[in-house]
């Protein structure tokens, strides 16, 4: 047993090491603030729809789904599929014009649309609901070491942070790109290795029995919320924009968003079935502990150690891009903010330092986090509730005859409805942002003239 544990371990160690050397190298050639937050804006579709899938498939698409199938059923599936639905929509209707607006960050797509206010308060939102996102990725993988390794979650915690903080803070986007891109391959030959094992032990014909696309867990009121609030972030998610703003040009944001979205819907089935088949096999253990599980019991040291490199990545490849978009919100649109004349030196050291101070409040929190999906569905339906509407909508904003008024209105009284009563009624937000946005465009109209930010 201990030579098992030892060979997954040093599975492990040399992914980790991976990681950090191509991290490192691609950081060799990082160059200004462009090249650190969106890769020279260079990204071809095969690199962006890697990273972009990557970025997708975290905690809450690899543990966190899972668990859904174990206590659920296939109806769990519905998380990444709204997700998709969301890229989908994004993928034809808009794609090309959040790349063609020539933005850093999502705050300053809505700075463009409305004013600088908007810019400020859809900044703040992003970034305290995002620190949350990072650290549920954390707490995901000490889940996983510690069902590996037995006691020391926290330990494992510090440690998956501090190497993707490390090349993060290095090379920015580049280093994330690439290793996003090993990562997704990673991930995919570990979902392999164990859906072929597991399904052999329980037989596909689990997966025909499942209710679907409702069952007595989850009735079609609760699919339209999880479509509405989780296809929302993915249709207009902070992580999601920074790297379509990363593509070459606006056609390859099209192409990569909805190939990234036609490779997820295949893989939430699989994933949510890996739950399933955990519930037949391990019915004692808790719903998040499934993959893990799952992996540990049926598979060889060899196998097990692909697998959990496989989940780690999943896990490491998504904090990457949620830390390092935090990061942009902290640097461009809140510290340029208070100090515009700020050179290209003095940005790239605040944007590095940010990447650290960000990465260890999420640790922080992640040390008192409660279950994956819950914590996330929590910060979704915060970032949702305040800002998706007034951003959509800005797309139209003449015609739609809205203000900057409405849209501050919209964000801070979205958000505070969801921030206050989104556990209960997770879709009242955007119903009060909505509300808000409109009206208050109405009774405000003098305020029509934009204010650019």
């Amino acid at each position: 047993m201990v030579d098992d544990t030892c060979l997954t371990g040093l599975v492990l160690i040399a992914y980790l090491l991976a990681m950090m050397a191509v991290g490192a190298k691609a950081a060799s050639r990082s160059g200004g603030l462009e090249s650190f937050f969106l890769a020279g804006r260079g990204l071809r579709p095969a690199l962006l729809t890697a990273t972009l899938t990557a970025t997708i498939l975290g905690a809450s698409s690899t543990l966190g789904m899972a668990g859904l199938g174990f206590s659920e059923g296939m109806t769990g599936a519905w998380w990444l599929i709204s997700g998709t639905s969301g890229l989908l929509i994004l993928s034809f209707f808009l794609a090309e014009r959040v790349r063609a607006a020539g933005c850093y960050t999502l705050p300053e797509l809505m700075g463009e649309e409305y004013d600088q206010r908007v810019r400020l308060a859809a900044s703040a939102l992003i970034l305290v609901s995002w620190i949350g996102v990072v650290a549920a990725q954390i707490v995901a993988s000490g889940k996983l070491l510690a069902v590996l390794f037995g006691p020391g979650q926290e330990v494992f915690m510090i440690a998956s942070a501090a190497v993707f903080v490390a090349y993060t803070a290095l090379g920015g986007q580049r280093s994330i790109v690439k290793t996003d891109a090993l990562q997704l391959l990673i991930l995919l030959a570990g979902l392999a290795v164990v859906s072929a094992r597991a399904f052999s032990l329980v037989g596909p014909e689990i997966l025909a029995e499942a209710s679907f696309p409702t069952s007595a867990a989850r009735g079609g009121t609760d699919v339209l919320g999880l479509v509405l609030v989780v296809g929302s972030t993915y249709l207009a998610g902070p992580d999601i924009y920074s790297r379509l703003l990363s593509a070459e040009r606006p056609r390859t944001a099209r192409l990569s968003a909805l190939a990234a979205a036609l490779l997820l819907l295949p893989l939430a089935f699989v994933i949510t079935g890996l739950g399933i088949a955990a519930r037949h096999l391990f019915p004692g253990i808790g719903p998040e502990e499934a993959l893990p599980v799952l992996m540990a019991e049926i598979l060889s040291p060899a196998g097990e150690g692909l697998v959990a490199a496989a989940l780690l990545s999943a896990l490491i490849s998504s904090a990457d891009t949620t830390l390092l978009t935090a990061t942009s919100i902290f640097a461009l649109d809140l510290y340029r903010a208070r100090r515009p004349g700020a050179g290209e030196r003095e940005m790239m050291g605040i944007s590095r330092g940010g990447t650290v101070l960000i990465g260890g409040l999420a640790l922080l929190s992640a040390l008192r986090l409660p279950e994956i999906t819950a914590s996330l569905l929590s910060a979704y339906t915060v970032f949702a509730g305040g800002l998706i509407v007034p951003l959509l909508a800005g797309f139209w904003r003449e015609q739609l005859r809205l203000t900057p008024e409405g849209a501050l209105a919209a964000l801070l009284g979205g958000g505070g409805a969801a921030l206050l009563f989104g556990e209960r009624w997770p879709l009242l937000g955007m119903v009060v942002s909505g509300v808000l946005l409109f009206s208050v465009s109405r009774l405000l109209p003098q305020s029509r003239r934009l204010i650019r930010g």
